[in-house]
């Protein structure tokens, strides 16, 4: 059976999570690389260099880090600005060691096949919508 007849989750939100905790126990910087042409992909787009980014999430660099099974989130500063971040796992291409390289490069595929049943059930969605009559909103008048 394939993972997806399984409908397991993808690795790489643990794996990431793991890679990250052994990166800041080994007291090296983390550096995330991130495919920025993703969707819904935020990230300060004047330092996207040939569609990705590089971004250093060193824990005194960045503020409330969070790592969900969907999604890399922080606030750092760029260019003195305090920025919102937002890298879901599926832009995420790896996470490594500054100084000597180390960490976990991922399969751009894994969420190749997640893609697709998003957007099939985004388009079923679509023509649902289309297919369904418009309803009218109620409004409240005041009458003299």
């Amino acid at each position: 059976m394939s993972d997806q007849e399984l409908n397991l989750s993808p690795t790489r939100p643990y794996l990431a999570r793991a890679i990250y905790e052994w990166i800041c126990d080994n007291n090296l910087t983390p550096y995330l690389m991130v495919d920025a042409t993703k969707p819904y992909t935020d990230v300060p787009t004047q330092f996207v260099q040939d569609g990705q980014i590089v971004l250093n999430i060193v824990p005194h660099a960045v503020h409330k880090l969070h790592m969900s099974n969907d999604a890399i989130t922080f606030s750092a500063r760029f260019g003195g600005l305090s920025t919102d971040i937002y890298v879901p796992f599926n832009a995420v291409l790896g996470l490594y060691a500054k100084e000597n390289g180390q960490g976990l490069f991922f399969d751009p595929d894994e969420y190749s096949n997640a893609q697709d049943e998003q957007n099939t059930l985004e388009s079923k969605q679509k023509e649902t919508q289309q297919t369904e009559p418009v309803k009218k909103k109620p409004s409240l008048r005041i009458l003299d």
